[in-house]
């Protein structure tokens, strides 16, 4: 019987990459795989002529040969006898069915120990906290070690027992044809052992829920939306795992009057027309407190003026950014009639300077 082309079967174009091989295999091979289709010889023999497909063109040298002399490159046999059998396709299925299996290739058990679960806090904080920093405590339930079993999950005076079904090894081989595959043992889950008498606390998690109180240091500077990374201080790892880490996400309140850009402070002061006209001092609210600023003759409304060093400081730093005052000239609603007497006074003037300018 005359064997399909090896790019016919795995359904891609000769010019076809690694990846683009690698990746059609994989499809073809969960989809055939005899676990997904037991007593189905039709589909274990697609399952084969797959494996044998990728074999060849997953190697660059067997690559080069099928594609200068076909078949005949592995001789009567086909690309079986070129590879001696099966025997270096471990490494192929480690590859490709690794998470489909739920192990590495090779086997070996697995370590019981796991990372802890990294934990989200949301703190909101006042602008002035943010621009000068702060020191915030916090409350937070969490997963940490349980203090019966010391995080090792079984009773008091008991230990975990080496599973009898693996024999310790965390893996069993499965026959598939004329392959085998390692798998985790069900049993043990790929531990290798069992805990046979669980801690009555924990019931064999090794954790236990508790609520703790931590001292936050807010940086000066600190911005809406950044976060702060608290090591070791997530939920308490399996079995003996590491702790995971505690992320601070920072909101910043908004201020009435204040505005912040980076490190630059925002705000507007309104101001009288005549002050405007005429020049003044006036008293502007900082963070530091309120600061005298010169308003020269003939300021306009909307101009912009800065106060050096009175932003925010800059995080990690000991600079600090500026405070920039935009004036609004303010226009009363109402008049008395003294007031109105003397703006009509004033716009005669002005008139007759416009009409001396003209």
């Amino acid at each position: 019987m005359s064997q399909r082309d090896y790019y016919e079967v795995l359904g891609v174009s000769k010019s076809a990459s690694p990846d683009e091989i690698k990746k059609s295999y994989r499809k073809l091979a969960l989809k055939y795989h005899p676990d997904k289709n037991p007593d189905n010889p039709e589909a274990e023999d697609k399952f084969k002529e797959a494996t044998e497909a990728y074999s060849v063109l997953s190697d660059e040298n067997n690559r080069a040969k099928y594609d200068q002399f076909g078949h005949a490159a592995f001789g009567q046999g086909g690309a079986n006898s070129g590879f001696g059998g099966f025997e270096g396709f471990e490494d192929i299925f480690g590859d490709i069915f690794g998470s489909f299996f739920g192990g590495a290739s090779g086997g070996g058990k697995q370590t019981r120990a796991r990372v802890g679960r990294d934990l989200r806090y949301d703190l909101k904080i006042d602008f002035e906290e943010a621009a000068f920093g702060a020191k915030k405590e916090i409350k937070l339930s969490k997963k940490d070690t349980c203090e019966e079993c010391k995080g090792k999950g079984a009773a008091a005076g008991s230990s975990e027992e080496s599973c009898t079904d693996c024999g310790g090894a965390g893996q069993v081989r499965m026959q598939q044809g004329f392959f085998s595959i390692s798998r985790p043992c069900p049993k043990c889950k790929g531990f290798g052992s069992v805990i046979k008498n669980p801690c009555k606390v924990c019931r064999g998690s090794g954790q236990k829920s508790t609520s703790k109180t931590l001292d936050v240091t807010i940086p000066p500077g600190i911005d809406d939306g950044q976060r702060l990374k608290l090591r070791d201080e997530g939920e308490a790892g399996q079995y003996g795992g590491p702790y995971g880490d505690l992320y601070v996400f920072i909101n910043v309140k908004d201020h009435p009057f204040f505005e912040r850009e980076d490190s630059e402070i925002i705000c507007q002061m309104p101001i009288s027309y005549t002050t405007a006209a005429l020049g003044a001092e006036i008293e502007v609210p900082t963070l530091d407190g309120g600061v005298m600023l010169k308003i020269p003759p003939g300021t306009q409304s909307g101009q912009i003026f800065r106060l050096k060093n009175r932003g925010v400081q800059v995080l990690g730093t000991n600079r600090r950014g500026d405070q920039h005052v935009q004036v609004k000239v303010k226009v009363p609603k109402k008049l008395s009639p003294n007031h109105k007497e003397l703006l009509e006074n004033l716009s005669e003037l002005e008139k007759e300077d416009f009409d001396n300018e003209s």
